[in-house]
């Protein structure tokens, strides 16, 4: 997957991949050639007292080491530039995946997984081809020409290079052998971390109210403790491996003063033959630790490669159909034909076998118990989700057949929890209709009642929104998300408990505002309050994931005891009959 990764991702910036090659060669060449000219002037000018020769190369090596500093600059810039844009061009598909991703492939992976997978992760992997490109490239070069360059001023005392450098191999094989799982346990930890904390920030309220603040800070230190615990493990053995590393280079490097010594005094090797191969024993061996390097940073990648290719490999059941259907009819009238859902794992549906009809012009209001499936319902309807039974209709064309724009163009949704997007209130509005003028932003900030307090901000439509929309409060929030649906000028309103934060003056105020603007459109309330549904032209009372019960108010009250006691546990029967029909008349 790794290697995959890279091919796809790094492919793409091949010129600056051999801008990197070309420019680690002319370092790792000059690199190469220091040795053997310090030899030179050991040999030929301080030991003869020559000092043209001392001259002369050293003006050759001082221009050799400026050539090695620049290449290796550019080398350097060559290689950010292509792991960077493979950074960014990795996160970028990793977001594009999960945005195509239905709430089923969501909940398989976690939120929490997919931010660590989309950030820390992708990190991982850019770092990888980062010091890759740096360190993969010179590392080989200045082994193997560190190797050839060592035999040609004594193949004598090749015999070291054969020993250390296998030896060296081996101490650090098995070091890393032993990280792998160690990694793979690090990063699933970073995603428990991330899940608490993401949870205590979004419940931060929950646990203030509740005075669980200890319970929680105890939860956070346990995750961080075992992310801690494998971090200490890891860098054991890092801690373990350099002075392994350092052993064996000094350890060579006493070999090889010891016996070139002898070598010396038999007349076989000169003082400055022996220094370059000291020096080349030297790159060698930095050209394995270099490797070391990166091995250790590649068991990590690994793991974070696979966890990518597993976000970019998921296929979502909401895909695109091969075989576009549109509609010619542009009403808004939706059927359920025997759709039944079941959330993956669970041991029954939520729902089943729901079948019913909603006509344009009409409003069709959802109610039942808490755990019911009335928000499952929902969110059949602009195909967040597929049924796993059954087929839902737009127009006459099943869901999957249509494209996701028509969907997106033909129905717009104000969700149970309302959400705001940083930026300011006019963004947000246009969030459904980027084209919309600020007289058709005032006008539906009208109709849900949210004009006078956006009047009151600062700058008004300008005014800044915070991420989540917690800079307003609940009931502001869950009226701008209203006026949001209707500047998409949809087909279909979906209305999942969006009245539940308003007192019931605004919410009979608003539902008034709502009528003539509805009027043509089809509209599916799920609601708590038996108030917001008296009106609706059909209720359907859910019970177990089956529709237990539909008609009217009225007749629902003759002919359903489930809904006559969901009614009796709010209102007087005759009360609400009462309250309908003055609103009626009104």
């Amino acid at each position: 997957m790794l290697l995959r990764l890279i091919r796809q991702y790094t492919g793409r910036y091949l010129p600056w991949v051999i801008g990197v090659v070309l420019l680690q060669l002319i370092a790792a060449l000059a690199i190469l050639v220091l040795p053997a000219l310090n030899a030179r002037i050991i040999d030929r000018g301080i030991a003869q007292g020559d000092i043209g020769v001392i001259t002369s190369t050293g003006t050759v090596m001082l221009g050799v080491t400026l050539l090695q500093a620049i290449a290796s600059v550019c080398a350097v810039y060559c290689g950010a530039k292509a792991a960077m844009g493979t950074g960014r061009d990795l996160r970028r598909a990793v977001q594009r995946s999960v945005a195509r991703f239905s709430d089923r492939e969501v909940e398989t992976f976690g939120a929490p997984s997919l931010i660590t997978r989309g950030t820390n992760d992708v990190q991982q992997v850019q770092m990888l081809v980062l010091m890759g490109l740096n360190m993969m490239v010179a590392a080989p070069l200045m082994a193997a020409g560190g190797i050839i360059m060592a035999i040609r001023e004594d193949p004598g005392l090749s015999w070291l290079v054969w020993v250390s450098v296998p030896l060296l191999a081996v101490l650090i094989g098995v070091i890393v052998v032993r990280l792998m799982p160690m990694f793979r346990s690090m990063q699933s930890r970073i995603d428990e971390i991330n899940g608490v904390l993401r949870e205590q920030v979004v419940g931060l309220r929950v646990v203030r109210a509740f005075v669980r603040e200890d319970y929680e800070r105890n939860r956070f230190a346990t995750a961080n403790d075992a992310l801690a615990t494998v971090s200490m493990r890891i860098g054991e053995l890092f801690v373990l491996m350099f002075p392994l590393i350092m052993m064996v280079l000094h350890v060579a490097t006493a070999a090889v003063v010891w016996f070139g010594a002898h070598r010396i005094d038999d007349g076989q090797l000169e003082v400055g033959g022996m220094t370059a191969y000291i020096q080349y024993l030297l790159q060698i061996l930095m050209a394995v630790m270099m490797g070391v390097f990166m091995l250790m940073m590649t068991p990590r990648a690994l793991v974070s490669a696979e966890r990518i290719g597993e976000v970019l490999d998921a296929r979502s059941t909401l895909h695109e159909p091969t075989s576009p259907v549109v509609p010619s009819a542009r009403t808004g009238l939706v059927e359920f034909r025997s759709v039944a859902y079941c959330y993956p794992g669970a041991e029954r549906p939520v729902l089943e076998d729901l079948t019913f009809r909603c006509a344009p012009g009409t409003t069709t209001a959802i109610i039942g118990s808490t755990g019911s499936g009335k928000s499952t319902l929902l969110n059949l309807i602009p195909r967040l989700v597929d049924p796993t039974g059954g087929e839902v209709l737009l127009d006459g064309v099943a869901l999957p057949e249509l494209p996701r724009e028509e969907i997106v163009n033909r129905v717009a949704a104000v969700p149970q929890k309302p959400y705001l997007f940083a930026g300011t209130v006019a963004s947000n509005l246009r969030f459904g209709n980027p084209n919309a003028t600020d007289e058709e932003l005032w006008g539906a900030l009208e109709i849900a009642q949210a004009a006078d307090f956006v009047r009151r901000m600062p700058e008004g439509l300008n005014s800044t929104i915070s991420q989540g929309g917690t800079s307003v409060s609940g009931g502001q929030r869950q009226r701008l998300c209203i006026a949001r649906a209707l500047v998409a000028q949809p087909l279909v309103y979906l209305f999942d408990d969006s009245f539940s934060a308003l007192d019931v003056t605004t919410d009979a105020r608003l539902r008034a505002a709502l009528k003539p603007v509805t009027a043509d459109a089809t509209v599916i309330v799920v609601a708590q309050r038996v108030s917001t549904v008296v009106d609706a032209d059909q209720i359907l009372v859910l019970e177990h994931g089956r529709i237990q019960a539909r008609g009217t108010h009225d007749q629902l009250l003759e002919s359903s005891a489930t809904y006559r006691e969901i009614v009796e546990s709010q209102l007087n029967p005759q009360e609400v009959t009462v309250d309908a029909a003055e609103e009626g008349n009104s």
